[in-house]
């Protein structure tokens, strides 16, 4: 009755409806109505071409976060340092985006290239700490978030401006703004960045599934032992793993900073893009086009959240109790697969 292929793909869906489904009971509980609550989000996140646009600018670091998390994932590696690099990756693409003047071809790649490497960089540390010295990459990572963001915020401060706390804006030419798509989607700050997303994505799935390379990092995240066995390099590819997931959170980074602000300024706190990544990483299954199917999910309960208070009197806080929902029964997924699977016995 149902292959473990469609059980995979059922699990998500599943967790997904019992979210909302938990979230309309509380709804109900407190007093509110929940056919007017998840119409309010559903107005605020398509109601028309601005919140669609918000949507689809919401959804884009999203996918890149949810790819550094789940590209780790499937390579053995608990990549918890995502929200650190995110603000590296914004560091260095608006300091490129600031300090130079050059032709937008040149300008807006080296801004973005920038962002990856010092991601990369961010997750090279980590890497070669669990490659040389076995130091566990969960408590490295999370260490380095605070380090990333106390950083960042004095290199803003005494580096890039004279103790201002924010930046200058970056140049037009290293902009991913467009200007026909904000004005077709009335002013929104949708840009260019997810189409680099999506070609992101693209090139995890690519490099996972079709090189040696993939092939590598996978079978190590799997069994080192046997890897190494194999005559793999162990070491080589958990450093790999971790600078190629760090990229792609450099990236994410970018898209904040060259796309949706064109600036960077000093922050009280996490911007939690590399944090609700984990999120989208454990929805979609660790797999692109599961990222990029979960990144959507979350930012239309991200931006519609914004219009429940006003128009259903539903407060935003309701939405961060259905994600909440939906993590939990995504990790609760073996009770889940036990269901199915008693079903589908039942079904012979």
């Amino acid at each position: 009755m149902f292959s473990n292929r469609t059980v995979n793909i059922l699990i998500p869906i599943i967790s997904v409806l019992l979210g909302l489904l938990s979230g309309a009971i509380i709804m109900l509980a407190f007093g509110y109505n929940p056919v007017a609550g998840y119409a309010a989000l559903w107005n605020g996140a398509f109601g028309d071409l601005y919140f669609f646009g918000e949507t689809l600018r919401q959804v884009t670091p999203y996918i890149l976060s949810g790819l550094a998390v789940a590209f780790a994932l499937r390579t053995g590696l608990l990549n918890i340092g995502v929200e650190g690099q995110v603000f590296v990756g914004w560091l260095a693409s608006v300091w490129v985006g600031v300090a130079f003047e050059l032709p937008s071809i040149i300008h807006l790649p080296l801004a973005i290239i920038a962002a990856a490497l010092a991601g990369a960089f961010w997750g090279f540390i980590p890497g070669i700490l669990k490659a040389k010295l076995g130091v566990h990459e969960v408590i490295v990572t999370i260490m380095m978030n605070y380090i990333a963001l106390y950083v960042t915020n004095e290199i803003v401060r005494n580096v890039i401006t004279d103790g201002e706390d924010k930046t200058e804006r970056i140049a037009e030419t290293a902009s991913l703004a467009s200007p026909w798509l904000a004005e077709m989607t009335f002013y929104s700050r949708l840009h260019y960045g997810l189409l680099i997303a999506l070609f992101v994505a693209f090139i995890m799935w690519f490099l996972l599934n079709k090189t040696t390379t993939g092939f590598e990092l996978r079978s190590v995240g799997f069994n080192q032992n046997a890897s190494q066995y194999a005559g793999m390099n162990v070491s080589k590819n958990i450093i790999l793993a971790m600078v190629i997931s760090g990229a792609f959170a450099g990236l994410a980074g970018a898209m904040e900073g060259l796309g949706t602000f064109g600036y960077l300024s000093v922050k009280s706190g996490f911007t939690n893009i590399g944090f609700d990544g984990i999120a989208v990483a454990l929805l979609g299954a660790n797999t692109a086009l599961g990222v990029v199917l979960a990144a959507f999910l979350f930012g239309t309960l991200k931006i519609g959240a914004l219009n429940m208070p006003t128009a259903s009197g539903v407060p935003t806080e309701l939405v961060e109790i259905v994600i909440a929902l939906i993590i939990f029964f995504v990790a609760s997924s073996y009770m889940i697969r036990w269901i199915i699977l008693r079903f589908k016995k039942e079904g012979k």
